[in-house]
């Protein structure tokens, strides 16, 4: 796995007995920062047509046991069906996610999982300008995905962080669309880093106590600074909600993707 390392940090480390002052909220807390980062951070609808086969007495001629035995059954559910004239339904199902913008020009960062399969991407701004988008790539195996959209006009964006610097303790902001609400900001802190899920080749995610739901994947995770060092992909929860364990790509092994 690719590392960033800053040179200039190591040549001027501080002395080993030296002190990392401890993050504090700002006063106010952090509705400046907020306001600053929220309007590059976008809704993701995605829709996907699918066909549904005919349906015979009940069930899909489909389903019959594919033996010997049963294709007279399987040839005579689809003749029937054909005299019918049934034809296989088609309906759209929809779903919804999270991403950020990451340049002027309209680049967009997202989990491949929330736009996988899908026929019509829609980016959804947080002043519910609309944008047909691209797929300009995707990578299974780190779930990542980057979007294209064309505007007319320069866009909000974001710059990435060096997740190789987050620790735990450190504070962390994550905003995204939770259940298609749209955008929601939830505060807590990294748990814990390199953590395994099983999800690939290249589990190394970090964790929080941010509250992460359905709806937030592809979403950024910031650091204090207002620097994105992880995206949203997953969460633990025997109930399908939050219970404070989620999991976010860190900036690290998203950046030469």
């Amino acid at each position: 796995m690719k590392k960033y390392f800053l040179l200039f940090a190591l040549l001027f480390a501080a002395p080993a007995f030296a002190q990392t002052a401890p993050q504090a909220a700002p006063a106010g807390g952090y509705a400046d920062l907020v306001e600053k980062l929220s309007p590059a951070v976008v809704n993701i609808a995605t829709t996907q047509k699918i066909k549904n086969p005919p349906v015979m007495f009940g069930m899909p001629f489909q389903e019959l046991p594919n033996t010997p035995e049963m294709e007279p059954f399987r040839d005579f559910f689809e003749r029937f069906g054909q005299m019918q004239g049934q034809q296989p339904v088609e309906r759209e199902v929809t779903s919804l996610g999270s991403g950020f913008v990451i340049d002027a020009k309209g680049y967009v960062i997202t989990n491949n999982h929330v736009i996988d399969q899908a026929d019509d991407i829609t980016v959804i701004f947080s002043d519910n300008g609309k944008y047909k988008a691209k797929l300009i790539g995707r990578d299974k195996k780190t779930d990542l995905a980057l979007l294209k959209i064309e505007a007319k006009k320069d866009l909000p964006f974001v710059t990435m962080g060096d997740s190789d610097a987050a620790r735990v303790g450190d504070i962390v902001i994550a905003i995204g669309n939770p259940f298609g609400l749209g955008g929601t900001v939830t505060q807590g802190i990294i748990s814990a880093r390199q953590r395994s899920i099983n999800a690939g080749p290249f589990d190394d995610f970090l964790q929080t106590d941010a509250s992460i739901n359905r709806g937030n994947s592809g979403g950024p995770m910031f650091n204090v600074s207002g620097e994105v060092i992880g995206i949203n992909t997953a969460i633990f929860s025997p109930s399908g909600g939050s219970v404070g364990i989620g999991f976010a790509i860190p900036s690290a092994l998203a950046k030469p993707v």
